[in-house]
């Protein structure tokens, strides 16, 4: 009998819990995620609506007859492309991709498309991953995005170095989306640690930009290498925030917003310290670009806010109940707003007229900013005890490794990787002795 009264009582408790939960959900957005975030400056986000038209451009058949040029065009010189792949040049094995000699912009710039979806080597690049599969660097890599990359460098670090050399005041920018992004960002890691391969460049000449990136790599990597890699984020794109196996994410697209729903339920039951102690749980990568162009309840856009920052925890775990969240993933949306937002920013900058030596000063001040909240991060990584690669955890992001199958490892290309675990005052030397002319000149 007392059984019986309680039911009741059980059913009524979960009810209200799952209505709570819903109701939270409903009321999360986007704009909680970077709301103590810092403010970014015109100068620093200025290369991305630039780099999201390169980008766009790979789709392009002829550059001297474009086809889906956006208003204003590419802003591409056809003699600068030093060469464009498309699927049969590169045998299915990564996405389109161009390299472009930017004299304007004193760039060399590797620019690779994002997923075409009726491309099944796309499929199968993104898909080749399991949960620990492959380590890199002390932490975990997505596994097909790390092939592409060496492919990438493996094909073109020759024509790369010799155009490094023929113009050595030049820097070299990997800019990608949402596959691309991946396969960039991958690439940024491998170009570092191969230096040698790109006559010695300094690590200071290397930067890259994830526009709408896929999570590739694990958190402590997301955060070392965030001196170097931009990930940029459109409001409510769900890519970023998808910690599910992007196998069944496809699988399921006929039932995209049950799966979501679904991701959305797992992801709020799953405590966050749990999320940070799983050494194979994979991120978005580098610094954060947050743009914002709407607000709750609000169908009318807003002027664009451009939040920044290197976060460790809340790093874009949640995904966002909206009806945005796969337009706000398509790189023309990313290049219309991210336009609006950079044309705000020099407005604003203008209308408080400030002059040339005090622009340069803050310049140097926001170098200086950076570099401290750069090393915040990593302190702060090292607080938590974020793990390198050791022991994987019963969490993680992609699928599990089937019973008895040992966790293989890809060759790269002059890497040898440690599989022991550190102590604290390891990690720490690791994280701060990385390149300290890199500090120094930050600090300048």
């Amino acid at each position: 009998m007392s059984v019986a009264c309680c039911l009741p009582v059980v059913e009524c408790v979960s009810c209200l819990a799952c209505v709570r939960w819903v109701w939270k959900k409903f009321l999360y957005t986007a704009g909680r995620e970077s709301e103590n975030w810092g403010l970014a400056t015109a100068s620093e986000f200025e290369p991305v609506p630039r780099l999201c038209r390169y980008i766009l451009s790979v789709y392009e058949d002829d550059l001297r007859n474009p086809l889906w040029a956006p208003p204003g065009g590419y802003g591409i010189e056809a003699d600068w492309v030093i060469l464009k792949k498309d699927y049969g040049e590169t045998q299915g094995r990564v996405s389109p991709y161009m390299i472009y000699l930017d004299h304007e912009n004193k760039d060399v710039v590797v620019a690779i498309r994002g997923l075409t979806l009726g491309k099944e080597s796309d499929f199968l690049l993104l898909l080749d991953n399991k949960l620990g599969q492959t380590k890199y660097d002390g932490g975990y890599v997505h596994n097909g995005l790390l092939k592409a990359a060496q492919y990438v460098l493996q094909e073109e670090c020759e024509i790369i170095r010799e155009l490094l050399k023929r113009n050595p005041d030049y820097s070299l920018t990997f800019a990608g989306h949402s596959l691309g992004a991946g396969v960039v960002t991958l690439l940024t890691m491998l170009a570092v640690k191969n230096r040698e391969k790109l006559g010695n460049i300094d690590r200071k000449r290397i930067r890259c930009f994830a526009i709408a990136p896929t999570r590739c790599i694990s958190l402590n990597l997301a955060v070392r290498y965030a001196d170097i890699i931009n990930s940029v984020v459109l409001q409510d794109d769900f890519l970023p925030r998808t910690t599910v196996a992007l196998e069944h994410v496809y699988k399921s697209l006929f039932c995209f917003p049950c799966l979501m729903c679904i991701m959305c339920l797992k992801d709020t039951c799953t405590l966050e310290e749990k999320m940070l102690q799983d050494p194979r749980r994979l991120y978005a990568p580098g610094r954060l670009y947050h743009i914002i162009v709407r607000k709750p309840l609000r169908f009318k856009k807003i002027s664009p806010v451009v939040k920044t920052a290197v976060p460790v925890d809340g790093r874009f775990e949640h995904l966002v109940l909206s009806c945005n969240i796969t337009s706000d993933h398509s790189i023309i949306c990313v290049l219309t707003e991210s336009q609006r937002a950079h044309d705000s920013l020099l407005e604003s900058e203008r209308s408080m007229d400030i002059p040339v030596a005090q622009r340069m000063e803050r310049q140097a001040s926001l170098a200086k900013e950076h570099n401290e909240e750069y090393r915040a991060a990593m302190e702060r990584a090292i607080a938590l005890d974020v793990p390198r690669a050791y022991s994987p955890s019963s969490y993680g992001t992609f699928r599990e490794i089937e019973k008895g199958e040992n966790s293989t490892r890809t060759q790269d290309f002059s890497l040898n990787l440690s599989e022991s675990r550190e102590s604290s005052d390891d990690l720490a030397g690791v994280v701060f002795d990385m390149d300290e002319s890199r500090n120094s000149r930050l600090d300048k």
